[in-house]
């Protein structure tokens, strides 16, 4: 018996699972706003040195402030003013003839930075100096949450399939919202560090197990559904997240708007249910039954209760006989397993890094910071409606390969279109992030599809852990613009086609049951797993009672 023929008599698509897909709802936008928050909390706005310790008391005083800064900060190539250096003493001779500024010996800001509040208020940089030579510690903010959201991701996958979805995912609410309000009120650099990187390790469980909850709970032909709703949770954060930043301009209540949701989703975490088919894989088909019952209650399938019994469940093939618990060896222990993991590992730190990568990059397309925002938000809309479309269309596999190399297409684009085109930047770089996101919205289902459920939760923790990485590297790889402009667009291009390349080399999953156990992974798949499981043969429920009542068992 299959848990698909259980779940058929309770009506897999109805009620009770869209009840699930709401409540996990409230937690997953949250999400998008915690991961890329940095490019507004760790913004860089125009700055200059302070100059007021050059003011010897009569010195300035018949000066107007440009001609101050004039004898005070030398200028770039440009014409700008320098950001980060100034002249040790007042330079009063430029006020007559400045050809010759370049030449005059400059020193570091010796009296602190002023900024430039037009824009914001408060941000990482304005509270703690983080500019100049002390800009990579701005930068690496962004790398110290995803080291925590990769520590994150290997820890909730191993635990929630050890101890459950449910329980897990009240761990991740709780440590999100704790973590993430301490941050927001850190009182140095270190400790907001220390309180990022927990508040990544928090929130990482409620990405990979609502997932994977959702899933698990509906049929076969609305799977592509829930991916679709659970990624546009993640496109409704994203678009929120433009709104809050240009509304509340002070970090610390960014961080706070954005993490207090999570307080409503402590609240409603009580009627979210546990995964039925992981009950029935550790044994536990009372509760499982328990939950069953609930399912065909709120779908109106009144008959399931005399159709399904408690002693009916234990027949459904999940686990290899003998109890067992699993790990992340599991992954690598059996050889199309390894295979699997070895690709998907790839695959998701290509696509992690190019959607990053594109993400992080908001600024140089010659738009206001919070218009590129929400035009990156805005165009997943699209993309992931044309993925929903496309998915039963011409199958996994091939949306997630035509989405990467489109990705990877636009990256190579941008690489030779003049920075002064910006219009045309801005338009092939937004296509670019629509095809990334697209590319996401389908690993995510694609990966649950392929992975059996006794390692369900351990592969989205491993996968997510890998992810992670391309992310956290992606801000680092935008410092390389330094040493030659197009350098992180060709780096995020590379990635994104070789990628796309590797997931041509994975099954296709379109229209196939979810596999139970390795060995369905393993074996030459049979007809009654490879096939779809509208063709695969109807187990009647009765005589398998019967046959059971007959044995004496």
């Amino acid at each position: 018996m299959k848990f698909e023929h259980v779940l058929a008599e309770t009506d897999g698509f109805g009620r009770f699972q869209i009840m699930i897909m709401s409540i996990t709802f409230l937690a997953r936008f949250t999400l998008p706003c915690h991961f890329l928050v940095n490019n507004f909390m760790a913004a860089v706005p125009d700055h200059r040195c302070h100059i007021r310790g050059l003011d010897d008391g009569d010195a300035f005083a018949n000066l107007t402030l440009d001609q101050r800064l004039t004898v005070s900060i030398p200028t770039q190539e440009d014409g700008t003013l320098s950001s980060c250096r100034m002249f040790r003493e007042p330079q009063f001779h430029l006020l007559h003839n400045s050809s010759n500024a370049t030449e005059i010996p400059a020193v570091p800001c010796l009296y602190g930075w002023v900024y430039d509040n037009t824009t914001f208020s408060t941000t990482l940089a304005t509270e703690w100096d983080l500019v100049c030579d002390y800009i990579s510690l701005n930068k690496a903010t962004a790398t110290i949450f995803f080291v925590g959201v990769m520590m994150g991701a290997l820890v909730f996958g191993s635990l929630s399939d050890r101890y459950g979805r449910k329980s897990m995912l009240l761990v991740s609410y709780v440590a999100g919202m704790v973590f993430g309000l301490a941050s927001a009120f850190s009182s140095s650099f270190l400790m907001f560090a220390i309180m990022r990187f927990l508040t990544g390790f928090g929130i990482t469980g409620i990405s990979i197990i609502s997932t994977v909850l959702s899933l698990e709970w509906v049929d076969i032909e609305h799977r592509r559904l829930v991916g679709l709703i659970d990624s546009f949770a993640w496109t409704f954060g994203n678009l929120m997240l433009s709104w809050m930043a240009y509304l509340v301009n002070d970090w610390r209540w960014l961080v706070v708007t954005i993490t207090s949701p999570l307080a409503f989703a402590i609240l409603s975490w009580r009627w979210i249910p546990e995964s039925a088919r992981w009950l029935i894989a550790n044994g536990q088909v009372d509760r499982a039954h328990s939950y069953l019952q609930k399912c065909a209650k709120m779908n109106r399938r009144e008959s399931f209760s005399e159709k399904i019994k408690p002693e009916t469940l234990s027949n459904i093939v999940v686990l290899e006989k003998g109890q067992k618990t699993y790990t992340y060896l599991d992954l690598v222990r059996t050889p199309k397993m390894r295979r699997m993991a070895l690709l998907t590992g790839i695959i998701w730190y290509g696509i992690a890094f190019t959607y990053y990568g594109i993400s992080f990059n908001i600024t140089g397309f010659g738009m206001n910071i919070y218009l590129t925002q929400f035009a990156y938000a805005t165009i997943e809309v699209p993309s992931k409606l044309t993925v929903y479309y496309l998915l039963d269309k011409i199958g996994r596999r091939s949306v997630e390969v035509g989405a990467l190399l489109g990705a990877g297409v636009c990256l190579a684009i941008n690489t030779f279109v003049p920075r002064d085109m910006a219009l045309w930047r801005s338009v092939i770089a937004i296509i670019g992030k629509g095809c990334s996101s697209a590319s996401f919205t389908t690993i995510f289902l694609f990966t649950s599809e392929l992975y059996p459920t006794v390692v369900r939760q351990n592969s989205l923790g491993y996968n997510s852990f890998m992810a992670r990485v391309g992310v956290a590297v992606a801000p680092l790889v935008i410092l390389l613009d330094a040493v030659w402009r197009p350098l992180p667009q060709i780096i995020m291009c590379a990635a994104a086609v070789t990628a796309g390349l590797l997931a041509r080399l994975l099954p296709e999953t379109k229209g196939q049951r979810l596999p139970e156990t390795i060995e369905d992974v393993e074996q030459t798949r049979n007809k009654l797993v490879s096939l779809p499981i509208q063709e695969q043969p109807d187990i009647p429920m009765e005589p398998l009672m019967n046959d059971k009542i007959e044995k004496g068992t």
